[in-house]
């Protein structure tokens, strides 16, 4: 195939279809359960309001609590373990769009994600670690539906330790 059939096929694609193509494993938080309702106080795991779907913060942490990348980047972390725990992120923000609409393919656009990233006050570097969710997003929805707004705030700590932790906005289609 040429890159332009490439490019075509993958066009044609559901959001669905490139998620098995690329073997990624998403958690199925139907079955496992929303890792941050016990842990992180009164909340729901999602909101939709007319055809937006508002998702809780998700972190990189594994469905059994275990804390994914602790650290601070500018410290203990790197840029590349930062775009790995934004990357595992983009996975559990996936699971949580599945268990509220079912299907990745109900995804119209993302809206927006305001991302945080544990850093130290001289690390000026949070919008690459940032990369590794839109990235992921951009991959599974494509380069138009998978990148909405976004912006990323360094801060100096999050609930359970986590380095990095993103809210999500998407459309949902009619």
């Amino acid at each position: 195939m040429t890159d332009t059939q490439d490019q075509a096929a993958a066009a044609a694609e559901t959001p669905e279809q490139r998620v098995a193509r690329l073997g990624l494993e998403i958690p199925d938080f139907a079955k496992e359960g929303y890792y941050g309702a016990d842990v992180y106080g009164s909340m729901k795991p999602h909101h939709i309001s007319g055809n937006i779907l508002f998702l809780s913060g998700h972190t990189p942490d594994q469905p059994d609590g275990t804390v994914r990348y602790p650290g601070r980047l500018g410290d203990t972390l790197t840029v590349e373990e930062g775009y790995e725990a934004a990357r595992l992120t983009a996975l559990n923000c996936l699971g949580g769009i599945r268990l509220a609409l079912g299907s990745l393919d109900r995804v119209e656009a993302v809206v927006r994600s305001l991302c945080f990233v544990v850093s130290t006050p001289e690390f000026t570097e949070v919008h690459r670690v940032s990369s590794g969710y839109s990235d992921l997003f951009a991959e599974v929805f494509g380069p138009v539906a998978g990148l909405g707004g976004r912006a990323t705030i360094g801060v100096t700590s999050l609930a359970g330790g986590s380095s990095f932790e993103n809210w999500v906005t998407v459309e949902i289609k009619s």
